[in-house]
């Protein structure tokens, strides 16, 4: 069966004419006002929309597109909106995006650059499809990244809406969380994936070499500098560059990012000449930026500029229903490059990781798994060869209180971030308010400390027990 597409647009000259284009590889529908929009898409679901921003001539300001976009996203978010339009301000075609649009085309239309803009709408809206089943597919990894849990698909859902713009994308989270992978999954699914993909990570390299790293420098700019070299900027030219650790650049270079961000161009060190380039950047910080620009260690025009689309990836001990998959894969992974293929980790084992606290994220759990990995003399991997120490009442220690401890943790979060509202914390929660309060009669949990919105939620590991201390 052929792809749906509806075409929205007041002009009946331009939806004649795409209906004209596109009548013979899809199944068109057309709409010339919002009313008629919304009946169109309601009955036929198209996975693509071509939405015009402004549906009244007499009244350009009134921009129904809008409106219609952010319906359309909440009744059907896998659909795929391109907007067009005349109107070619800034604000507006963030706030488009900002609202879920797919991509932005501005007028006049070419037919043969649109076709290709909506095959690609076509492509990502059939790999959305295939990420809602995760479960049933029995994948797990997407483009490196390993997690089941909602947080996760939400990310794998944003990296599919932003992949295909250029838009700045800003990628906050804890050290470990894998903001790096995040990044390469934006580049893969973009249409930079043939081009560089050039990572620089700005804490690594002090500051006197940094400029020279990133812009360049032209022979005889500054003692040792006996040729020409390129800076990361232009090695990332028709790609994407990633900056980890953003929040570690100094003011200098700050100046020069966002003079780049305004102009896309660069100037290498000693030189006067300015060099166009088409680089994509994608940052990546844990530290808190907003506090960083409150205490002018951080650009504010650069800060808004780097997060027009910011994500943040939450740690490990938010999300611990991605603990085991992301210890198989990893078990896979080292036990193919150690040839210990048929490695497996005991009940005990995984019940220790589930309740460890996991301050390094993922990048812990990982050196974690290889390294047990390389020392362990057996097939299966127990809390000993994990580095976890042998607890003197290892017995009563099993996966129901295993279970118990994490369903405590949660409740308790869950009730703290609601400010002790059951009916909000259930919805968080993915339970009834009749479970949730079943759960909190079976564990002892008053609602009254939660009433105030400061009591600290207990964390069910036993700080004694974590290894690496």
């Amino acid at each position: 069966m052929k792809p749906k597409i509806l075409f929205v647009d007041d002009e009946e000259n331009i939806v004649k004419q795409m209906r004209w284009a596109f009548d013979g590889d899809y199944q068109v529908f057309t709409a010339l006002d919002e009313r008629a929009a919304i009946e169109a898409f309601r009955k036929e679901r198209p996975q693509v929309v071509s939405l015009d921003l402004s549906l009244n001539s007499e009244r350009p300001s009134d921009l129904a597109g809008l409106r219609l976009l952010e319906l359309m996203m909440e009744e059907e978010p896998a659909t795929r909106i391109i907007v067009v339009s005349g109107n070619n301000e800034e604000a507006t075609v963030l706030n488009a995006v900002r609202l879920g649009a797919f991509d932005y085309y501005s007028k006049p239309i070419v037919l043969e650059e649109f076709k290709v803009m909506v095959k690609r709408a076509l492509h990502i809206h059939g790999l959305h499809q295939r990420l809602q089943t995760p479960q049933q597919t029995g994948g797990q990894d997407f483009h490196g990244i390993t997690g089941v849990s909602k947080s996760m698909q939400e990310i794998y859902r944003f990296i599919e809406r932003v992949a295909l713009s250029d838009i700045s994308v800003l990628i906050c989270g804890e050290s470990g969380t894998g903001k790096e992978l995040v990044a390469h999954a934006i580049h893969q699914n973009s249409p930079r994936k043939e081009n560089p993909f050039i990572v620089v990570n700005c804490a690594a390299i002090p500051d006197t070499l940094l400029e020279s790293e990133l812009f360049g420098h032209e022979k005889g700019a500054f003692t040792g500098a006996h040729m020409q070299k390129k800076g990361k900027f232009e090695l990332a030219h028709t790609g994407t560059l990633f900056l980890d650790e953003i929040g570690e650049l100094a003011p200098p270079l700050q100046v020069k990012l966002l003079r780049f961000l305004q102009d896309r161009s660069i100037e290498r060190i000693g030189g006067n000449q300015k060099i166009n380039l088409d680089v994509r950047i994608i940052a990546a910080t844990n530290r808190d930026l907003k506090k960083e620009m409150d205490n002018n260690l951080f650009r504010e025009d650069l800060y808004y500029r780097l997060k027009v689309v910011p994500i943040t990836i939450p740690p490990l001990c938010e999300r611990r229903e991605d603990i085991l998959p992301l210890v198989h894969h990893f078990l896979q992974k080292y036990g193919r490059e150690h040839r210990k293929p048929q490695i497996r980790i005991s009940p005990e084992a995984e019940q220790r990781l589930l309740s460890y606290s996991w301050p390094g994220n993922v990048r812990e759990l990982e050196n974690l798994i290889n390294r047990a990995i390389v020392l362990a003399n057996g097939s299966i991997l127990s809390p000993r060869d994990l580095g976890f120490p042998v607890e003197k009442s290892s017995d009563d220690f099993n996966l129901k209180e295993a279970k118990r401890a994490i369903e405590i943790e949660y409740v308790r979060k869950a009730l703290l971030r609601s400010r002790g509202i059951v009916s909000r914390a259930a919805k968080e929660l993915g339970i009834s308010r009749v479970n949730l309060y079943e759960l909190m009669a079976k564990y002892g949990i008053p609602i009254e400390e939660f009433k105030s919105g400061t009591t600290a939620p207990q964390s069910p590991t036993n700080k004694d027990q974590e290894p690496w201390d």
